[in-house]
């Protein structure tokens, strides 16, 4: 399963790219906000540091206006992936960014008819939302392996990219379930790699070898 980050922190894209666990990156006008910078600015400069896909998000809801601005978005940088929401609209326009060549992730999406449609319209991406089913007490986990049968069916080529993840244990069970990505928060990545034992084990391997007095180096 490939890591994306869910930022626009340029600090932390830089600081987990160089550790080797990104794939890519997604952002939106919202999380840019966050920063108080250009958007324009901010995703070419994560498109420099992270070669994968960025996915860069439309802030129109209407078709023409998603046109206009996935056309301005994807011409940043090669590796610019448009974000569109899951309206009839935003369905619209993935085919027809698609046609143009332009790799497209539509997003917002809470069931398995809405990922049917966004694979039949080409997207390269479709992004269910686990937190937020979460929040009204449905699966999303479930909503994951549902649109992972759908597709595998079919043979659809949509990679499905697990959003709003709020916790490591989303990660494993977006893996479990067979997502493509899993885009995550940097604090949530991070945890990734914690764990109790983990820790006490160190701090017993230390202790022994401060015993010996001796010193690799």
């Amino acid at each position: 399963m490939q890591f994306f980050v869910d930022t626009a922190e340029i600090a932390d894209i830089r600081k987990l790219y160089d550790m080797g666990l990104l794939d890519g990156v997604t952002t939106n006008p919202s999380l840019v906000a966050k920063s108080g910078r250009d958007f324009k600015e901010v995703v070419k400069e994560i498109c420099s540091v992270v070669p994968g896909p960025v996915s860069a998000e439309v802030a129109s809801t209407e078709f023409d206006g998603m046109m206009a601005e996935g056309k301005v978005l994807a011409k940043l940088a090669d590796n610019v992936v448009v974000k569109v929401p899951l309206t009839v609209d935003g369905l619209k326009a993935t085919k027809k960014l698609g046609a143009e060549g332009i790799k497209t992730n539509v997003t917002l999406c809470f069931s398995p008819n809405q990922a049917l449609l966004a694979a039949k319209c080409g997207a390269t991406y479709i992004s269910p939302f686990l937190g937020r089913l979460d929040d009204i007490n449905l699966d999303g986990v479930e909503l994951i392996e549902q649109i992972r049968q759908i597709y595998d069916n079919y043979n659809f080529t949509t990679q499905i990219l697990a959003a709003s993840i709020r916790t490591p244990n989303h990660v494993t069970q977006v893996a479990l379930a067979g997502a493509d990505v899993a885009t995550i928060p940097p604090a949530v990545i991070y945890k990734l790699a914690d764990h109790p034992l983990t820790k006490s084990g160190l701090e017993q391997f230390v202790k022994d070898w401060k015993g010996t007095g001796q010193s690799i180096l």
